[in-house]
């Protein structure tokens, strides 16, 4: 009985502590006090470097790299090629939340087979990018990704998003006419289709706290990818939850894309959604996807054993949905 009243004590303790933790990054990571997203401190932003060069090092060598200037920031560009036709059009990737170009490594060998792809790092989260001017607004957002992809100079450019991205890159199209966007790939993208659970957003918020010990913060990314284990030695891993410890974003919350947005979208859209994603409800996704995507040549696929971690779990089956997709429209 007692050994009972002790381990109910811890951990109500826990759970106190939990509350606090949670009020306390609600505070600091909510709170708008006017500053700039940027890295806590120097050395913060000496370590973020030295693991993302290391993370780089495991990407095939990029063809060409820049800083290329929006109204909100200075953007980082990375254009990787392999044996494919350069004739063809490009893809642009964008990563998930607390993500940069790393992220990646997992699909560039196979994506390089086919057309040129540009990889960038989004302004206001960890990496190589910086805001210059404040992000007030989903409008802002939307600015400063269209004047990125008039920079690229593309005829045509295809934009595939992940998680975080997908959001930005229909916030993008529903915002701005971007005539040089030939379709968008949406791979489990949050924000469009449905909304966070509540207890996801729960758990991403002390995920997102430097004091919480980093075996905690793993399990929970582990738990938010769907049970995935966070391996130490992986250098995307390693490099997120590098950046979730130093860097502070100050980007206002997404807003959910409305159905009726959705359908007004006039280029072709693939929506790939993961069967096993925590990060909404995949049935309601699906049919929601099912039902706004409403030109011709959009495609909804589920991939039913996969969870949010769907380009490192499935990335050659990734990269040829994506091929038949396209295929389609060249």
């Amino acid at each position: 009985m007692m050994k009972m009243k002790s381990i109910m004590k811890k951990k109500r303790w826990w759970l106190l502590i939990f509350i606090v933790l949670v009020g306390a990054a609600g505070f600091t990571l909510f709170y708008d006090d006017g500053s700039l997203s940027s890295f806590v401190n120097q050395e913060g932003k000496a370590e973020f470097i030295e693991v993302y060069n290391e993370a780089m090092s495991h990407l095939p060598e990029p063809a060409e790299e820049k800083l290329i200037s929006t109204t909100f920031g200075e953007v980082k560009v990375y254009k990787f090629e392999g044996e494919s036709r350069t004739d063809l059009a490009p893809l642009l990737l964008l990563p998930g939340k607390a993500a940069s170009t790393p992220m990646w490594e997992a699909n560039l060998e196979d994506l390089i087979k086919d057309r040129p792809v540009y990889t960038i790092d989004l302004i206001g989260e960890p990496g190589m990018s910086v805001e210059t001017a404040r992000i007030e607004s989903v409008q802002d957002q939307a600015v400063w990704l269209k004047e990125l992809i008039n920079s690229l100079d593309e005829p045509q450019i295809h934009v595939l998003g992940l998680s975080f991205g997908g959001w930005s890159a229909v916030n993008l199209v529903v915002h701005e006419e971007v005539p040089q966007i030939a379709s968008l790939i949406l791979v489990d993208p949050v924000y469009v289709f449905d909304t966070i659970p509540l207890k996801m957003v729960l758990l991403s918020i002390p995920a997102s706290v430097p004091i919480i010990p980093k075996s905690i913060r793993d399990r929970m990314l582990g738990y938010i990818s769907g049970g995935a284990e966070v391996d130490e030695d992986e250098p995307t891993a390693k490099l997120i939850e590098t950046g979730m410890r130093t860097y502070k974003s100050k980007l206002p919350m997404p807003q959910k894309i409305k159905v009726e947005q959705l359908k007004e979208i006039a280029i072709p859209v693939l929506a790939i959604i993961a069967g096993k994603s925590t990060m909404h409800d995949p049935k309601k996704a699906t049919a929601v996807a099912e039902e706004s995507l409403t030109h011709e040549n959009s495609k909804v696929a589920v991939f039913d054993d996969a969870s949010h971690a769907i380009n490192g779990e499935y990335p050659e089956e990734l990269a040829d949905a994506l091929r038949q997709f396209i295929k389609t429209m060249e």
